[in-house]
């Protein structure tokens, strides 16, 4: 059941086309991931699906008294403001009324003098006669679910609890559909693991923006492509949408090839001699001078960001080594009896929850902070080049060219000089958006300039601090490939999970009470090797090959003790292991035909109910593919 319909939908702002005569429409429990290039448009489509921008042209349908609720990316500028009342302001008129009901209430305790009395009266019957009372319990039933203070103020909480105080206001107005935009900035992994187990059990429909692969890939359930103006729906997952894509890519470039061959021997018979010209068909003539206005409004894919690090001389085999350091604040402990060897080339990935000290952890692996116990050794022609999440390198007032090499024309990379202005469009800049001032860039724009201000410092040591932020995918991959390449030493602190699988060598985990531990891998290689509640850990040594000079390094981990030999598994499960390949090939095979018949052209055209209930057994088998797997690795460890 549809839920709401773009017809023929356009906008445009000045010269860009941001929507060009779209369709779209939005099903009941459809998780629908947006996604496309940074600039293409797809936060202002959030905002025609909200009502809150009209589009110039066409018509949108919804359904009748539809709830829509968005997840905003800024919390409340008053960070005074309690975790209840920042809920209740997303129930319009009565929601203030909610407010003060809640705060006359809590002040009974010291003062109930006539006057409060008096005033708990008249909200009372406000509530009464504003239906509040059903209202109350919904807030209160939110705030259950999502496990929140309700009396604590805004400022006390962490980033990834003031986001889900944000969901929570979003949840009060129990709506059809719920539209996120970035919603895992800034959460950590573990509030990220949250929402998409909260999402994935709701039973609304979604629509949202996300930057992060493992979130979308787990959630998605069809993905919707914003591309030069156009929207086209891809059902299935993430994995399934980049194989549709490149086909679609090939297909796109071998017609405009013919196209634009075809247009070419067209203006050479249109320039042909007076004899030609006398005898040539009006009709061709009109055709050629459409082509012309077709290729002229044929909007060319957006470039890829074009990254180059300069790179200094190379650093000491050893970069650092902490022995058994310890580092507190206020009688806390941050890290305790911490120990690491990193050498040359090592990308090593941080990974802990917000406020457990990863930032604290950096600062003593580059020797800006002494432990209180323990020692740290630095190594040899270190050059740092830093990463800051906060941005706070970029002076807001300042143009963007200025940011990058304080007014010089020219940047240095490898030891070649380039032009700013050539040296920014690698970085998706155009030639008149050099001279607009920081604060006017988006979010993924500073995040371009902060890289390309970083890529022009010489560095063997590069430190980068939750880096993904606010980056579109294809520009995540080509950082990913580019520090996949790298020869120096990497330090990274990220959330990302695809990007850790991706990138780094080692991780060091934040795992409770200052223990760091540090493990071979990704953050995959992380999930499979750390410690679960009741296992028995030892402290292993686990010989590792330097990335760049087959040099062996030692990482100490907290790693299951596995039994020289496996467990004999019982009859039982004998069985049920021997019969699992046979099921997991049917299920791959019955997922195949099922995808086959969505990505026909007509089957969108079928009736509603026929393409839910193919739609709902794809994601069924899905799921149970991923349980098969699952049960298969447990079963094959023994």
């Amino acid at each position: 059941m549809a839920l709401i319909k773009f017809d023929n939908i356009s906008l445009a702002f000045g010269h860009f086309s941001l929507l060009g005569g779209v369709n779209f429409q939005i099903e009941s429990g459809e998780r629908i991931c947006l996604v496309g290039r940074n600039g293409t448009g797809k936060s202002t489509l959030m905002q025609v699906l909200r009502g809150h921008t009209q589009p110039d042209d066409g018509s949108v349908w919804r359904q009748k008294n539809l709830r829509i609720a968005y997840l905003a990316q800024e919390v409340p500028a008053d960070q005074s403001l309690s975790v209840f009342d920042v809920i209740t302001a997303g129930l319009e008129g009565v929601g203030e009324i909610l407010a003060e009901y809640h705060h006359v209430v809590l002040s009974l305790e010291h003062d109930a003098s006539p006057a409060v009395l008096d005033r708990l009266s008249v909200l009372q019957g406000k509530l009464e006669a504003e239906d509040g009372w059903r209202l109350e319990q919904k807030v209160e039933d939110v705030i259950s679910r999502l496990d929140l203070p309700a009396d604590m103020p805004l400022s006390d909480l962490s980033g990834g609890l003031k986001r889900r105080v944000m969901l929570a206001q979003a949840l009060v107005t129990e709506p059809d559909l719920l539209l996120l935009d970035e919603p895992t900035n800034h959460l950590d992994l573990a509030g990220i693991q949250w929402l998409e187990e909260f999402l994935l059990s709701w039973n609304g429909s979604v629509l949202f923006i996300t930057h992060d692969r493992s979130f979308l890939q787990k959630l998605a359930t069809r993905i919707v492509e914003l591309d030069r103006g156009n929207l086209t729906s891809w059902p299935g997952n993430y994995n399934n949408y980049l194989v549709k894509k490149e086909e679609a890519l090939a297909i796109e470039a071998d017609h405009n090839a013919k196209f634009d061959k075809r247009m070419a021997q067209e203006e050479v018979w249109i320039r042909q001699g007076i004899k030609a010209r006398r005898t040539r068909n009006e009709g061709r003539v009109r055709a050629l001078q459409a082509m012309r206005r077709e290729y002229s409004d044929r909007r060319k894919v957006q470039g890829k960001v074009n990254l180059k690090l300069e790179t200094a001389d190379r650093s000491g085999k050893l970069v650092v080594e902490v022995e058994n350091a310890s580092v507190g604040y206020d009688d806390k402990m941050i890290v305790r009896d911490f120990s690491t060897r990193i050498q040359r080339g090592d990308r090593i990935g941080i990974i802990g929850p917000n406020g457990a000290g990863k930032t604290t952890l950096l600062k003593l692996l580059l020797g800006e902070l002494q432990p209180a116990e323990g020692t740290v050794q630095m190594g040899t022609k270190l050059e740092v080049a830093y990463f800051d999440q906060q941005r706070a390198v970029l002076d807001p007032t300042k143009t963007v060219m200025d940011n990058l090499n304080s007014g010089s024309d020219t940047v240095t990379i490898n030891g070649r000089d380039k032009h700013v202005i050539s040296y920014l469009q690698d970085f998706l800049f155009p030639a008149e958006r050099v001279r607009s001032p920081v604060s006017s860039l988006s979010g993924g724009e500073r995040n371009r300039l902060l890289l390309a201000r970083l890529f022009t410092q010489p560095a063997n040591l590069l430190v980068m601090d939750e880096p993904t932020n606010d980056l579109d995918i294809e520009t995540l991959e080509l950082l990913e490939e580019m520090l996949s390449e790298y020869q120096g030493t990497l330090l990274l602190v990220s959330h990302d999970r695809a990007f850790l699988d991706n990138v780094v060598t080692r991780t060091l985990v934040f795992e409770g009470q200052g223990a760091v531990n540090d493990y071979v891998g990704g953050y995959d290689d992380w999930l499979r090797q750390r410690r679960q509640p009741g296992d028995k850990t030892t402290t292993k040594t686990i010989k590792k090959k330097s990335t760049s000079d087959n040099a062996e390094s030692t990482a100490q981990t907290s790693a299951t003790e596995t039994p020289e030999k496996t467990k004999k598994l019982s009859y039982k499960a004998q069985r049920e292991l021997d019969a699992l390949p046979a099921k997991m090939e049917a299920l791959e095979a019955e997922q195949n035909e099922l995808t086959e018949k969505i990505n026909a052209s007509d089957f969108y055209q079928q009736d509603k109910a026929s393409t839910a209930k193919i739609l709902e057994r794809l994601e069924k088998v899905g799921n149970e593919l991923e349980l098969c797997f699952s049960r298969w690795e447990e079963l094959e460890a023994g």
